[in-house]
Parts: structure tokens; sequence; C-alpha cells
């Protein structure tokens, strides 16, 4: 399978790229400065570029779009336009967009309104949820979003659990989280909706 990672070179990128590497894909691993990554093929490219990454998409049977919006204290609405772009450009291959925890169901809300919920995360949370939110009401797209447990860090792999729409465990590490995501694109279970991923310990 050709699989192109934008943002391969950050916490989840990284990983779902050297996940897909040791699966025998062909990885396209993209970055703001091209950075090398060994076995695969690095490439210099923004997500804001659309007509990048449709023609990415062209030559591709799915991408993978591992990038936080702004964290530096920035906006994060360029994020949600570039995510609106892509999908009024419908490229030609399967997307899966990693989100984050914040658009996840707690009770009769969402979990970045719950009490205790960091507010450093808030922006980044809501701008995840507007996008999802976004792909929901698209049509013609092959697509899939993908949110972490509320925790998620670097560490072993343990095996992992999936749900769709709440928490199905507190932490997953970034290794079981990638494995999801590898797993996913080699046998598709959520076209067109979201899922979660938490690790089994």
């Amino acid at each position: 399978m050709k699989i192109v990672v934008y943002g391969a070179t950050g916490m989840v990128g990284s990983q779902v790229t050297q996940a897909a590497l040791a699966r025998g894909h062909e990885v396209t691993a993209v970055s703001r400065r091209g950075a090398d990554v060994a076995g695969a093929t690095a490439l210099a490219a923004d997500i804001i570029d659309t007509d990048a990454f449709v023609a990415l998409a062209a030559d591709a049977d799915a991408v993978v779009v591992a990038i936080p919006p702004d964290r530096t204290g920035g906006p994060a609405e360029p994020m949600v336009d570039a995510h609106r772009r892509l999908i009024a450009a419908r490229p030609d291959a399967r997307l899966l967009v990693v989100g984050g925890a914040g658009s996840l169901a707690v009770g009769d809300g969402l979990l970045v309104d719950a009490p205790g919920f960091p507010d450093a995360y808030k922006p980044e949370a809501k701008a995840f949820t507007t996008i999802l939110d976004d792909y929901r009401a698209s049509s013609g797209l092959d697509w899939t979003l993908v949110s972490p447990s509320p925790v998620i860090a670097p560490g072993e792999r343990t095996g992992y659990v999936l749900g769709t729409d709440s928490p199905v465990g507190d932490s997953v590490t970034t290794s079981d989280f990638a494995d999801a995501i590898v797993d996913e694109l080699e046998t598709p279970a959520y076209k067109g909706r979201r899922f979660t991923v938490a690790s089994k310990s």
C-alpha cells in the first residue's frame, strides 16, 4: 500500500510511519522541512497547500494527517480552514485524520467542556470538534477520523481496544495508537466515521 503521512516527524506521525514501514508499506513522509526518515521518501509540504495534497493523494492509496493546530498560542482557524479546503477538493485517496480527544462524548456533553479540561488544549480540542463535524457533513469523500484517549504519550505496545464516540480508556501509547491506525488502513472498519483507541494496560 502507498501511504502518505503528513506530520511524519511528529509524536504520532513518526510512529505511524514506522509502523507502516515495518509492515512493508511504501511511505512518503511529509513534514514542513522534508526531514529524512529512514526507509521512507521524505518530502517538504504544508497541510495548507491543498494542491500539493491533492497531487500526493492522486498517487497514493491513503493519506494520514497527523498534524495538530498551532500550539504556540496562535489561532486554530488555519487548521480548520485547511481541512475545509481538503474536504472541498475531495482527494482521490483514503483520508485518515488524527483528531483530538476533546470531541469525545462524556455524559451529556463533550470532554472539552468537562470540568478540569486543560485550558491550554481547549482551542485545539474545539478546532478538531469543528473539523469532525465538517467531515461528517461531507459527501463524496473517503474519510476516517481517529481520536486518542484523553492521555496520549510515548510508550510500549500493550495491545489496544477500540470505541466510537466515547472514551474506552484513560490513556493510549503512541505505539498502540499507530498500530490501530495502520490496522484501520489495512482493514477498514470505520469508513465515514470516527473511532477512538485506548491501550489495554
